[in-house]
């Protein structure tokens, strides 16, 4: 079950509807990059941020050493980084959170199912809590994405309203 949770979470079909992988499906660098406010995150930092907390669940899943991520730094990663403001760059962030995914699904898949009532080592909840809770964080974050990607469709006035919403 917990596998099936985080699958449908990613990138499997669900009565929730859009998935956090289906929700940047697609996705090109100027919604990625836009932000609805200074300050707030964007859609690419979304991205790299669930990547990470999928690497933190792994890491603690199979002992793995901090500071193994990829990218320098946790959980907030600064996106586009100046001058990479690129199809490749959002393209490589975007395999970055599908191959920590699969990981991720790996380490459940051969995790002793005995041992998940058990917490990680300075752990504060156990393994199932962390298994469930990043599939509830793609899921939450997979909400934001469509949010944003809708403000940042609707913010030019002159577009033509899409089919079966309702016209101002």
């Amino acid at each position: 079950l917990l596998l099936v949770g985080l699958a449908q979470a990613f990138d499997r079909r669900s009565w929730h509807g859009t998935n956090l992988n289906g929700s940047v499906r697609g996705l090109t660098v100027e919604p990625a990059a836009w932000r609805p406010r200074p300050g707030r995150h964007n859609i690419w930092e979304l991205i790299v941020h669930t990547a990470y907390w999928k690497y933190a669940v792994l890491r603690r899943l199979t002992g793995s050493e901090r500071g193994s991520f990829p990218l320098g730094g946790s959980n907030w990663f600064e996106r586009p980084l100046p001058d990479a403001l690129t199809p490749r760059a959002l393209a490589a962030d975007i395999q970055l959170l599908r191959s920590t995914h699969k990981a991720l699904l790996a380490a459940v898949g051969a995790f002793d199912a005995r041992r998940l009532d058990e917490r990680p080592p300075g752990g504060k909840v156990s393994y199932r809590d962390l298994i469930v809770g990043v599939a509830a964080h793609d899921l939450y974050h997979a909400g934001q994405i469509q949010l944003l990607k809708r403000l940042h469709a609707d913010r030019a006035p002159e577009r033509a309203p899409r089919r079966g919403r309702a016209t101002r």
